[in-house]
């Protein structure tokens, strides 16, 4: 069958054949040739004309299955679950395919079938049986059928199913997953009854998959909870560890995963209470670097679960992240807006944006000094087709009256903007005011409005680019200790303060000359300078004395020990040990020395050793290979080395480096990834207990 559509300017043609495998239609081609202009009423027509062509042709195919799914033989609705599934997922995959694939799963519910599945899903049937029917709920389990599902069916026979967590079995792990990552995208009511019968619990314990599929359902479902949970799904988010386990899925392999798990951590930071959690974890410091790798437009198409885009309450929901104070929050929504707007432009489903106010926020952004987050707010309000708004320039110090005056109106002060632009703010003004500027001389005589826009200048600060008038790198400085001391960086400027005389500083110059009035962080700045006393240059990379103030650090080979470093990180968390393990997020320059430093610093070092992990320290001699420095430096730190062996063959020993050989003659464990907890628990022994140091050795 073919349906054919054209008129002067815009043709496309979409052509319906089989493929083969008995999964019924789907498009082979969609052509577009367009003219000097687009006639958006007859090329909407034709979208319409094809949708309704291709949910004839699917839900005919469908109904043949439906029927012997019901009233067949065993066999026979076997083979009718696996074609009704095929037919489903290539709906899905079609490039209008959201609307067919919704018909198609109403379709389902209107037939009985949902009943069916989940009878089939009892204790009494057949394995193969309960992985078929359980593979095609999840497909159609829409957000009209889970709502049917639990208000006339009831949950408790499928979370039965769902919460049976086996280890061994990744086709059942990966369809529970999808199941759960389906269930809890309906309501908040839903969400808690699911963690009430031990879906959350089920969920965790997924998350320690090794199977990429289970992987992405994991994180896309926690995403959903943290989103549609409300705030008691967030306390049990916390209580079950559930930041801590993003982790691991941060470091997965596959990029869905890694998205995921960042955005259910953005949702989490943003929330009180589980924003020291989430932040805690590690995996917001994995956003940036992630999205520096990536374009919206390519990662919007590169797997199936993103090419139909969110629905509108999701997106609703994420509007919010687009104003975080959190700057990896803001990014990441901003990239996930650009991406849902070109699949939405696609779909021609621009409209949805408007609908759920995220323009507005998007043009803040757009116009704000944060660059990355600007440039995908930007990116989304081209294709959605909006004007781009003025973008200020993260160089606050150079900023012109003109420019304050924007910022101070996107930022939601407009009834200031005049006073601020009558007293010639300009960027350099605008980092020096306090609260009484702001009441005197710009007439915020409201302190609580004073306190808000206070607020929003401190994270100005901490966000601003001070390389024109910082040459000696005090911001730098500054952020190694703590991010949040940055907002005090112009300040200490403004006061004569440089790098090179931070060791004149004493407590009062910081309070009485520099202006700041938190003990707590004047003590942390007086601290990074009391140790790095010894240090040659204190405008460098600090290199303090070995002092053990970190339990564990976790060296591991990046190509292939990222996720069981990751696994050991959480393992150990939550069993009380302070834990350091590498995230690429140490800047060009920094890298080295802090690495080091961290080692140093180290009671133990845990050694993951995988498939090939110590090839590239064969013939080093020149110690360029960053595992064979690592442990040359833990060696030399009197650490306590504990090798962590997964599927690894030792190499001769007489062929590594003269440096190294003795990690041979270390105690280890080997990971056997169906009993972690054994594993941990015997890892956990040697930490605490009088393991055998290199001293004892020699």
């Amino acid at each position: 069958m073919s349906v054919t559509a054209s008129c002067s300017v815009v043709e496309r043609v979409v052509t319906w054949s089989r493929d083969g495998s008995g999964s019924g239609q789907h498009f082979a081609s969609v052509a577009t040739r367009q003219g000097s202009y687009t006639n958006p009423e007859k090329e909407g027509c034709l979208r319409q004309t094809s949708v309704k062509c291709a949910i004839a042709e699917y839900s005919n195919r469908l109904q043949i299955f439906l029927t012997k799914i019901k009233h067949g033989s065993a066999q026979q609705q076997l083979s009718s679950l696996d074609e009704s599934l095929k037919i489903i997922r290539s709906a899905w995959d079609l490039c209008l395919g959201k609307d067919v694939a919704l018909h198609l799963c109403l379709q389902v519910r209107e037939d009985g079938i949902l009943e069916c599945l989940v009878e089939r899903l009892d204790a009494s049937q057949t394995t193969e049986m309960q992985l078929a029917a359980a593979r095609f709920l999840e497909q159609v389990l829409i957000k009209d059928n889970v709502e049917y599902i639990v208000t006339r069916m009831g949950m408790d026979s499928l979370l039965k199913f769902v919460v049976e967590v086996n280890g061994s079995d990744l086709a059942r792990q990966q369809v529970n997953a999808g199941i759960l990552e389906s269930l809890l995208k309906e309501s908040e009511r839903t969400c808690l009854q699911i963690i009430k019968l031990g879906g959350l619990q089920s969920l965790i314990e997924l998350c320690r998959s090794t199977d990429i599929g289970t992987q992405r359902h994991c994180a896309i479902a926690l995403g959903n909870l943290a989103i549609y949970g409300g705030e008691e799904g967030l306390k049990a988010m916390i209580q079950m560890k559930a930041p801590d386990w993003l982790f691991p899925l941060a470091f997965s392999p596959d990029d869905t995963v890694r998205y995921y798990a960042c955005l259910t951590s953005v949702y989490l930071v943003g929330s009180p209470i589980c924003e020291s959690a989430a932040a805690e974890s590690g995996t917001l410091e994995l956003i940036l670097p992630f999205l520096a790798k990536h374009s919206p437009e390519d990662f919007g198409q590169q797997e199936f679960g993103h090419k139909q885009g969110r629905s509108k309450e999701w997106l609703r929901r994420l509007v919010s992240l687009l104003d975080s104070r959190r700057p990896e929050a803001r990014a990441l929504a901003a990239f996930h807006f650009a991406m849902e707007a070109h699949i939405k432009l696609n779909q021609d489903r621009l409209e949805e944006f408007h609908a759920i106010n995220a323009v507005e926020a998007l043009k803040r952004l757009a116009g704000s000094p944060d660059d990355t987050a600007s440039k995908y707010a930007a990116e989304a309000l081209r294709i959605i087709g909006e004007e781009i708004p003025h973008k200020l320039s993260q160089s606050v110090p150079l900023w012109t009256v003109d420019d304050v005056v924007y910022w101070v109106k996107q930022i939601g002060f407009p009834e200031f903007a005049s006073e601020f632009e009558a007293s010639r703010v300009d960027g350099d003004l605008l980092l020096r005011l306090d609260y009484n500027n702001m009441a005197e001389d710009l007439n915020m005589k409201n302190g609580i409005q004073r306190k808000r826009f206070m607020r929003r200048l401190r994270d100005l600060k901490i966000q601003a680019d001070l390389t024109a008038v910082d040459p000696t790198r005090l911001d730098l400085w500054l952020m190694r200790i703590d991010s949040r001391l940055t907002q005090y960086s112009y300040q200490m400027l403004d006061a004569g303060v440089d790098t090179k005389s931070l060791h004149l500083l004493t407590d009062s110059i910081l309070d009485h000359d520099c202006g700041i009035k938190n003990g707590l962080h004047r003590a942390l700045m007086l601290h990074a300078i009391e140790k790095s006393v010894h240090s040659v240059d204190l405008g460098s990379t600090l290199v303090e004395a070995p002092v053990k103030t970190l339990d564990v650090f976790i060296s591991y080979r990046r190509s292939s020990g990222s996720q069981l470093a990751s696994l050991l990180k959480v393992h150990l968390q939550l069993r009380g040990f302070r834990v350091f393990i590498d995230v690429e997020r140490l800047s060009a320059g920094m890298f080295n020395d802090k690495i080091l430093e961290h080692i140093r610093a180290a009671r133990h070092f845990v050694l993951v050793l995988t498939p090939n992990a110590l090839d590239r320290c064969i013939g080093d001699s020149e110690n360029k290979d960053w595992i064979h420095r690592e442990v040359t430096c833990a060696i030399g730190a009197s650490c306590n080395i504990i090798p962590v062996s997964d599927n690894f063959l030792w190499p001769v020993a007489d062929e590594l480096p003269e440096d190294m050989r003795v990690i041979a003659q270390f105690n280890g464990v080997r990971w056997i990834h169906d009993y972690q907890e054994a594993c941990v628990e015997k890892l956990e022994k040697f930490l605490r207990s009088n393991a055998i140091r290199l001293h004892e050795l020699q």
